[in-house]
């Protein structure tokens, strides 16, 4: 017998289902975030946040979006999906650092090998702290709004999971990532400035872009009722 699935309403198949482009966005932006955290953005001198800190947010705000709409099994679902889809990009990325190559593709391979033999390391301390920060984030939220008359205050529950979910990704990610290749001073000012860096993005712009895609999908997909799980 086949298993029905999770909500056939909201799981609907078809060109472009919101389910799978929400899906693959989020995978997406994990894996740019952790390429993008290679870069050490400062400022007069004190680091201030890994680049990834720009894209992230984004990342979290369809996260919101996933466990708003399809609930919280199925964002945990797309959590280690993109948890797989980094594993993958680890590997392969690393096994480009050994292949053979042409004497005069020197420049290239050494900068292909300076930004990727550092990606294993910001890849595994993302994953930790992605694995623990997002599924507190998909928890928080769906807690919430079980807990909200109608499904009210989406604003405050994506604000407030996120803020929860930022706590332990970006402590835990900072620490993992650069102890040991950066001061313990700088080490400090990037945990607090990336979390409320990460907690102003999120305020100004992604819950914003949340309303915007939720509204979007609820009226023209067919989604009305909240899901409860």
């Amino acid at each position: 017998m086949n298993k029905v699935p999770e909500n056939p309403s909201k799981n609907r198949t078809g060109d472009f289902s919101p389910l799978v482009v929400v899906s693959s966005l989020i995978a997406v932006l994990y894996i740019t975030s952790n390429v993008l955290a290679v870069k050490i953005i400062t400022v007069s001198g004190i680091s201030l946040f890994d680049a990834g800190t720009i894209t992230f947010p984004l990342a979290y705000m369809l996260s919101d979006v996933l466990s708003e709409v399809w609930g919280y099994k199925t964002a945990r679902k797309v959590i280690f999906l993109s948890f797989s889809m980094n594993i993958l990009f680890m590997i392969f990325t690393t096994l480009g650092i050994f292949l053979p190559y042409p004497g005069y593709m020197q420049e290239t391979q050494d900068a292909f090998s300076t930004i990727f033999s550092y990606v294993p390391r910001i890849v595994i301390s993302s994953l930790i702290a992605f694995l623990s920060g997002g599924l507190m984030n998909a928890k928080v939220l769906v807690k919430m709004r079980d807990k909200s008359r109608n499904g009210r205050f989406l604003w405050l529950r994506t604000i407030s999971s996120s803020l929860v979910g930022y706590l332990f990704d970006t402590v835990l990610f900072v620490l993992l990532a650069f102890w040991g290749t950066v001061p313990t001073g700088d080490i400090i000012s990037m945990i607090v400035v990336q979390y409320f860096a990460k907690a102003a993005i999120e305020a100004l712009l992604g819950t914003p872009l949340a309303y915007i895609t939720i509204g979007y999908i609820r009226k023209n997909y067919g989604i009305e009722k909240i899901q409860q799980d």
